[in-house]
């Protein structure tokens, strides 16, 4: 009831109740999302941590626990792969699906909505992707490692929030949504380097298959479908399509996140009267309403009536981002860290490891070249278009950020899967993540702390 509180109390103070339900909402969500990001990312690492340890422990075990095939499927149409295969190709759609959700949410109503106000995160995801791509390509420039170019331009959108959050007041909020907004838009150039350049040969029919089902999906949301299983139905077979024709089977998410519907059946216009009729039906002349709601019925209709009203305003694109943000952060993330970040120490040099063009252009990349490019773009934006930076966030905020966004753990370990088929350069670009990553979040503590 505290948010109806708050709504009820704007409404009678504000000039325009449309812009005050707004604001509430808008903050409420976010909020709710950092939170939720910043909590999956403890488990993430805790998950990290141990496939380290399984890995080194039971090198054997943990190799053949993952790789052990697993069907799916029934008689006559099976789809059999590793566990592991399941967890980055089926699973890790989740996880791209809620990427897209949070990218299309940002573009329509967010930080990215506004072309001057997107201009400096857009800046900072640019300047993060290129700066630490050429710092790879200068240590592995004419090797068969040079392949792995993409594997320094992510950032970990739940490592970075969460290392964030542990400086609580110590930052402010619009730091905080600018390191959301960035880590956003950084993850949609990830997409695209993924889609664009790590694609093998493209079978045409079945390619042609998923743009009569992309057709599909338009009308849906066209049509003003707005129950989600027709969705996933159709995503389904999408994924299906998506993997067969030669595209990583998780762009899939992402597409079928564009054609979810970012509308309710109420408009905030509707809702706003109708929570307005319905708290006025529960006022209380001597301010005691009882001590529960079941003692009144005409309030319990109220209630009830108010209950269906902010279902009916609620979109498919925010009911099916806020289910499925726990599923992704306390489920798909911990599996993925779990099954794709073993190091096996004993089966690699670590003296060739550590100055390995792969190890070296990952973990610098990473480090230096990711805080370089993220400070150096956002300050470049501000002075070409005289833009300010967001109230109560200084430069010393941004080289904190900036350093954060060298967390580049879950789409590095994603991409570095797609880069490499020799074993040992996986490895390598493993200890490079981890360490770059290690570094980075260090370093952003550090500069953030005494802010």
């Amino acid at each position: 009831m505290e948010p109806l509180k708050k709504i009820s109390r704007s409404l009678s103070e504000a000039k325009s109740p449309v812009k005050v339900v707004g604001k509430i909402l808008k903050t409420s969500s976010f909020q709710y999302f950092f939170n939720k990001i910043a909590q999956s990312g403890f488990l993430l690492f805790f998950a990290a941590v141990a496939a380290f340890i399984w890995s080194n422990f039971d090198s054997e075990g943990y190799l053949h626990f993952w790789h052990q095939e697993f069907a799916i499927g029934f008689s006559g149409f099976a789809m059999e792969h590793s566990l592991v295969h399941w967890v980055n190709e089926a699973l890790m759609t989740i996880f791209f699906l809620t990427v897209g959700l949070e990218i299309k949410r940002e573009m329509l109503v967010g930080d990215l909505s506004d072309p001057k106000r997107a201009a400096l995160p857009i800046a900072a995801a640019l300047g993060g992707m290129i700066v630490p791509a050429l710092f790879y390509v200068f240590f592995n420039f004419g090797a068969d490692s040079l392949s792995g170019w993409g594997i320094p331009m992510a950032t970990d959108i739940a490592f970075s929030l969460a290392v964030l959050s542990t400086l609580g007041k110590r930052v402010p909020f619009g730091l905080r949504l600018f390191l959301t907004a960035f880590a956003i838009a950084d993850d949609l150039g990830a997409i695209l380097v993924i889609a664009l350049f790590y694609t093998p040969a493209i079978d045409v029919y079945y390619l042609f298959a998923a743009g009569l089902l992309c057709i599909a999906l338009y009308l849906l949301n066209r049509f003003w479908v707005l129950h989600t299983l027709p969705y996933f139905i159709v995503g389904i077979l999408l994924w299906y399509a998506v993997a067969h024709a030669g595209l990583h089977a998780t762009i899939s998410g992402v597409i079928l996140a564009m054609f979810i519907p970012a509308s309710g059946r109420y408009n905030t216009d509707i809702f706003i009267r109708m929570v307005q009729d319905r708290l006025a039906k529960m006022h209380c002349d001597d301010d005691k309403c009882g001590k529960t709601i079941m003692e009144n019925r005409q309030h319990l209709i109220a209630v009830q009536e108010i209950e269906l009203a902010c279902k009916e305003v609620a979109t498919p694109l925010q009911r099916l981002e806020h289910s499925l943000s726990s599923w992704v952060g306390f489920l798909v993330l911990p599996l993925f860290a779990l099954s794709n970040a073993g190091v096996v120490l004993n089966s690699i040099d670590l003296s060739v490891a550590i100055f390995h063009p792969v190890t070296l252009g990952v973990a610098l990349g990473l480090a230096i070249g990711k805080p370089i490019g993220i400070f150096s773009f956002t300050y470049l934006v501000t002075k070409l278009l005289k833009t300010s930076l967001i109230q109560g966030v200084t430069w010393r905020h941004i080289l904190g950020a900036s350093c954060f966004g060298g967390i580049g753990f879950t789409m590095s370990l994603f991409i570095s899967g797609l880069s490499f088929a020799t074993p040992e350069y996986l490895e390598y670009a493993k200890i490079g993540i981890i360490t770059g990553s290690f570094v980075c979040a260090i370093m952003g503590y550090l500069v953030l702390r005494k802010s």
